[in-house]
């Protein structure tokens, strides 16, 4: 199970984020996002360059809520030549904008609303739209399943585990050590945490981004470590 760090508060991309990149120093996080939206795009060039520096996938995640802005954020997800698109729900034309970049395409199952977006719908509903998006292209899905208003978060996680063979990324709201366990239990490929550790939320005894950000990865180690022994025959 991977860990991707967004450089995220609140569901924006900070506004010092070029700096807090900086700021991680010899951590090597293979993984790194941001958000469309919190900063202009000259922004966003510098510091998707940035991480491709560092060697990590990026990400961008969709977090605007009406179809034109989404898909301007998908053309910029072309513009910057990032890894993953992450979020949005306006399936066939994204899909169409992407086509033949390489950019991996992980929609939001359910019905996301508002900003910081909630996630509507039961798991019954989720594992219906992996299903579909499976069918249509995408890459697997970002599920916002602790942002959920009307099922259990982990029974979002296992119905779209059931529903897909693609990569299920758990994003939103994810700020302890038990709750990377539970998702590498439920069967979650990744997670994104951005607020959890740029306010000091994961680990409250430490001062530090990098002492978040530190305690994040070994726990992200050991619930790997767990979930690749229990998935052996």
């Amino acid at each position: 199970m991977d860990f991707i760090f967004m450089l995220t508060r609140d569901d924006m991309t900070v506004r010092d984020c070029l700096e807090l990149l900086d700021s991680l120093g010899d951590l090597h996080l293979a993984h790194l996002g941001f958000k469309d939206v919190g900063v202009d795009p000259a922004t966003l060039t510098r510091l998707h360059r940035r991480i491709k520096d560092t060697g990590a996938a990026s990400y961008l995640e969709v977090v605007s809520t009406s179809r034109d802005r989404a898909l301007n954020s998908a053309r910029m997800a072309v513009d910057l030549g990032v890894d993953w698109l992450m979020g949005g729900t306006w399936i066939p034309e994204t899909l169409e904008l992407l086509d033949g970049t390489g950019i991996g395409y992980l929609p939001f199952p359910g019905t996301p609303t508002g900003h910081p977006t909630r996630l509507g719908g039961t798991p019954q509903q989720v594992a219906e739209h992996c299903r579909r998006f499976e069918q249509a292209g995408c890459a697997g899905v970002d599920l916002l399943a602790y942002r959920a208003t009307d099922a259990a978060p982990l029974d979002l996680v296992r119905a779209a585990r059931r529903a897909t063979s693609g990569r299920l990324v758990v994003a939103g709201s994810i700020s302890s050590p038990g709750q990377i366990h539970d998702l590498a239990a439920a069967g979650a490929d990744a997670f994104t945490i951005g607020s959890g550790a740029t306010t000091g939320a994961f680990e409250p005894r430490s001062g530090t981004l990098n002492g978040q950000l530190t305690a994040i990865l070994d726990v992200t180690r050991t619930a790997a470590t767990r979930q690749s022994a229990e998935a052996s025959p």
